[in-house]
């Protein structure tokens, strides 16, 4: 019996037979373009791949923004991705699929500035109020020293803590408020160019090493719960199950410590 051509193959046999990056490879070389078939067949076989990067960022959203929206935008830089893939480039599809569907819900949120400005408000206050105790006391500042900081009584500082709870995704941008150039913007040495930059990389390396020493400065359970979510990809469920605490304790614990990280790194990319 004879092999099947590659217009009869099943997605997952190609996948098995040579890899997407070997189906889109040879659909370029033989069309000059990926076919709207061939775009159709890679999308549906990476729906649970959106579904599952969607999942992941709603976590942090407030309840009235729709996941529905958030896929078709995925499905959008899904279909980027398709279009810009470089198979010759040392990458795997999937893993360049993921960074532009990410990407694509990511821009699509900023461009909605879904948290209130009330609440950004708060959001900067808290930052300030741990990046000013922590540089005076020169240690970790503890819940009740940032109440004392705020004047405001502990639990009203617990509230604030889950009323900003959403702000959760950091901006690097951001972290350069106030700079006129828009080639200051620390987004952007993240971002793969045809040729490698090799400023932008010793830049990026020095981020890194940033946010390194940064998570080593927090207190520990903090520390803990940034290595489960972040790192272990567990969810706030999880992570309350290994620490025996609540999971509304976790989210608490987590907006605490991005928090913490904001003010730190915001010092230590800005200056004091």
């Amino acid at each position: 019996m004879p092999e099947p051509t590659n217009a009869e193959k099943s997605p997952q046999e190609d996948s098995e037979a040579g890899g997407m990056e070997s189906l889109l490879r040879n659909a370029r070389h033989e069309h000059g373009l990926i076919p709207q078939e061939l775009k159709e067949r890679i999308v549906l076989e990476h729906t649970a791949l959106i579904r599952y990067i969607v999942n992941r960022i709603a976590v942090r959203l407030p309840s009235h923004i729709d996941l529905d929206d958030l896929h078709n935008t995925g499905v959008i830089g899904l279909m980027d991705a398709i279009d810009k893939y470089d198979p010759d480039k040392n990458c795997k599809f999937k893993t360049y699929a993921e960074f532009r569907i990410k990407g694509a819900i990511l821009d699509q949120l900023r461009s909605l500035d879904w948290v209130p400005r009330s609440i950004r408000q708060k959001s900067r206050r808290l930052e300030q109020a741990y990046a000013e105790v922590e540089q005076r006391l020169g240690r970790s500042a503890t819940n009740t020293e940032i109440a004392e900081s705020l004047g405001i009584k502990l639990e009203e500082f617990h509230f604030l803590v889950d009323q900003v709870r959403g702000i959760s995704m950091v901006n690097l941008d951001e972290l350069r408020s106030g700079s006129d150039s828009d080639h200051n913007a620390y987004g952007d040495i993240f971002e793969d160019v045809k040729a490698e930059n090799p400023f932008a990389s010793l830049k990026s390396r020095e981020l890194r090493q940033a946010v390194s020493d940064c998570i080593g400065s927090i207190p520990e359970k903090e520390r803990l719960v940034i290595s489960l979510y972040y790192y272990e990809d567990l969810n706030m469920k999880e992570i309350g199950g290994i620490l025996g605490i609540t999971e509304s304790r976790v989210c608490q614990i987590h907006t605490k410590a991005v928090g913490r990280l904001r003010a730190k790194l915001r010092s230590a990319v800005v200056g004091p």
